[in-house]
């Protein structure tokens, strides 16, 4: 069995199958659309002034610039206000096995140590980054289960997360495999063990905990490289660790487990939107011929409820709701996101007229996926259900090139110009083609201040 220290330390771009960096370039490119609409929300706003009031750069470690912003401030505050920008807007990929999501703090992580790495002069490539990315992903993942499989209580995202981040920007760093098994050590010790289930009950700005994630894992880099030592991370290595890294190296929970969501809203909301949007069109419906709706999934998802959202982050954590914007508009993209869906009354009838129901066969099978029905009762007194069913996005159900276009396009639009944005995401699904002159151009891209307004 490879240790992590030395798989993240040696692991080479012709090592990584290719099935994995398709799927690192297609989350790539998801991530900037999600960030892009996330960078117009209040929690990006704020998480972007306390970065530039309380972590500036420092000519050691290198200006880092925000996502979609352009102030340079020190690489933990890019990543602070990059993960809670990308987090903002629950849209990014997911991996239903961690019950969480790993590109939401990577990406913002890992680029805005590659953005300080190039403003000191560093020449780091395409390829260079791949690795670095697929290092931070894995170890995230497996660090991930094996939280999940030796700990009752449900942390989030934030609490695995940082682990990967740690080993990514080690490798990024070129850190020895003693410094990178500091590195996650500290990461681990330091990282947030937030409660997931505190946010799905009283949903607010905290959200998947990435926000404090990605920045521990990145201080911890930079730590253990000065020489600061931290006790061994028990999520990846150690006995109780052993069942989910035994075979690193040669299997990719990257492959396995990485999933997509058509919409920015919990996934755990997604199998009940998916069947409720197939009932209305297969059967020709309108919203004004339904008078109530029930659903039936798996325990945790029942715990969103949201039949009256307040605000957009319960309304993104619940599911009555987001299940009655698909029935009342027959879409939820990033204009279902704006303050006024709130208050649309045909939309708060349905959501109100939603019962949900918990089964204990969906609690139970629902793992390493995500399941529901939808039954609707018309007016006119017949009642249609769907079949039994899982997520779009998901490795068996997957969404087409032609579907991950169309969702950039509809979250960029009015955000980044068509130029700028075509380039960004060329460029984005072939980054490890680039030399470090171009990845570099791709970077300015990303760290630009949005060119249109926003859709507050």
């Amino acid at each position: 069995m490879i240790s992590f220290s030395k798989f993240a330390g040696s692991l080479t771009y012709d090592a990584i199958p290719e099935e994995v960096r398709a799927i690192l370039r297609r989350s790539f490119a998801d991530t900037l659309c999600v960030a892009a609409v996330g960078s117009t929300t209040e929690i990006s706003s704020i998480t972007k002034e306390i970065a530039d009031r309380l972590w500036r750069s420092s000519p050691e470690a290198g200006a880092a610039r925000m996502i979609f912003d352009g102030r340079p401030v020190s690489p933990a505050g890019a990543a602070f206000a990059g993960a809670f920008t990308v987090d903002s807007i629950d849209g990014h990929d997911t991996t239903s096995a961690c019950k969480g999501h790993a590109g939401s703090a990577v990406f913002p992580a890992l680029l805005a140590v590659a953005d300080s790495l190039k403003a000191s002069g560093a020449v780091l490539s395409g390829e260079d980054f791949m690795v670095a990315l697929a290092v931070a992903y894995e170890i995230s993942y497996r660090a991930g289960l094996t939280l999940h499989g030796t700990v009752s209580d449900y942390h989030t995202s934030g609490a695995w997360t940082a682990v990967g981040v740690a080993a990514g920007v080690s490798r990024l760093l070129g850190l020895s495999q003693e410094q990178t098994r500091h590195a996650a050590g500290i990461a681990e010790y330091h990282g947030p063990r937030s409660q997931m289930m505190r946010c799905i009950d009283f949903p607010t700005m905290l959200r998947d905990g990435v926000g404090w994630g990605a920045p521990s894992g990145v201080m911890a880099a930079y730590m253990a490289e000065l020489g600061f030592t931290g006790a061994p991370a028990i999520t990846a290595e150690g006995e109780a660790a052993k069942p989910w890294w035994r075979d690193l190296g040669q299997a990719w929970r990257v492959a396995e487990d990485t999933s997509y969501k058509p919409y920015p809203v919990c996934r755990w909301a997604h199998p009940s939107i998916d069947a409720a949007r197939d009932l209305m069109r297969d059967n020709g419906l309108s919203s004004k011929d339904v008078a109530r709706v029930r659903i039936q999934t798996f325990h945790y998802a029942v715990r969103l409820a949201g039949h009256n959202p307040r605000t957009l982050d319960e309304m993104t954590y619940s599911i009555a709701f987001p299940v009655a914007t698909m029935i009342v508009r027959g879409r939820i993209g990033p204009q279902e996101l704006l303050p006024g869906v709130l208050q649309d009354e045909e939309i708060r009838r349905i959501s109100n007229a939603t019962e949900l129901v918990e089964t204990e066969h969906y609690t139970r099978i629902s793992v390493g996926k995500r399941w529901a029905d939808v039954t609707l009762y018309l007016r006119d007194g017949r009642e249609i259900m769907s079949e039994p069913r899982t997520p779009k996005g998901d490795l068996d159900n997957p969404m087409s090139a032609e579907e991950f276009h169309s969702k950039y396009a509809n979250f960029t639009d009015g955000l980044i110009g068509k130029d700028r944005a075509d380039d960004m995401e060329a460029m984005a699904l072939s980054f490890d083609d680039l030399d470090s002159k171009l990845l570099g151009s791709l970077i300015d891209l990303i760290v630009a201040p949005l060119d249109i307004g926003d859709r507050r």
